[in-house]
């Protein structure tokens, strides 16, 4: 004998089934969004930790300080604008003075000789923008200097200002100027700013790491 279904067992199985079908798609959703949010978040969690300087440091002195080696660093509220980029490195737990040091030891030669130094010095290596400029060349993306749109959140761009041929450095921000372009989270001589500045200077380099 066949058993027979009620209407309300019926019922009640395809309420069951329907529920499954919408928790699975749910799951799924959530497992691409967290996937696409993965993809984001470095770039942008950087920028964040480089605009939690804003207010904090406040002023810029380029003095030559001795500091601890690893995970030194200058009091907050000064800097210069390697410092910037430093600082939001270390909220990702990477630590450029470090990294710079041991890449410097180990690739001497393809290192800038402009200081006329002979071996490495942890107080300054990593805070000299030229040194980024190599270190991020060799272990990250080097990106389009003039597209506009390949300009993403939390990557570094360097540059060369007019008063003196000086190099700069910043990271791009997850905000942009009303025409589009990318503003900078930087510290070009009053402390740590976000500006609409990528444009206004030769750049130099453009990398992703």
């Amino acid at each position: 004998m066949i058993p027979t279904v009620t209407a309300t067992a019926l019922k009640t199985r395809v309420i069951t089934l329907l529920l499954m079908v919408i928790l699975s798609v749910g799951i799924g959703l959530s497992m691409v969004q967290t996937a696409q949010a993965d993809v984001v978040s470095h770039g942008e969690k950087l920028a964040y930790d480089a605009k939690k300087q804003i207010g904090v440091t406040v002023g810029y002195d380029p003095a030559y300080r001795k500091i601890e080696f690893p995970r030194g660093d200058v009091p907050q509220h000064t800097g210069v604008c390697t410092d910037v980029v430093i600082r939001a490195y270390r909220l990702q737990n990477i630590d450029l003075q470090q990294l710079v040091n041991h890449d410097m030891k180990n690739n001497w030669s393809v290192y800038p000789k402009i200081w006329g130094l002979s071996r490495t010095d942890s107080n300054i290596d990593h805070r000299r923008v030229p040194n980024l400029e190599v270190f991020f060349a060799r272990h990250g993306q080097s990106l389009s200097l003039t597209d506009k749109d390949s300009f993403k959140a939390g990557d570094i761009v360097t540059w060369r200002l007019p008063n003196g041929n000086l190099p700069h450095i910043g990271i791009v921000s997850d905000k942009k100027a009303l025409n589009g372009t990318p503003l900078i989270v930087h510290n070009i001589g009053r402390g740590t700013q976000e500006d609409n500045i990528l444009f206004a200077y030769p750049i130099t380099g453009h990398f992703r790491y």
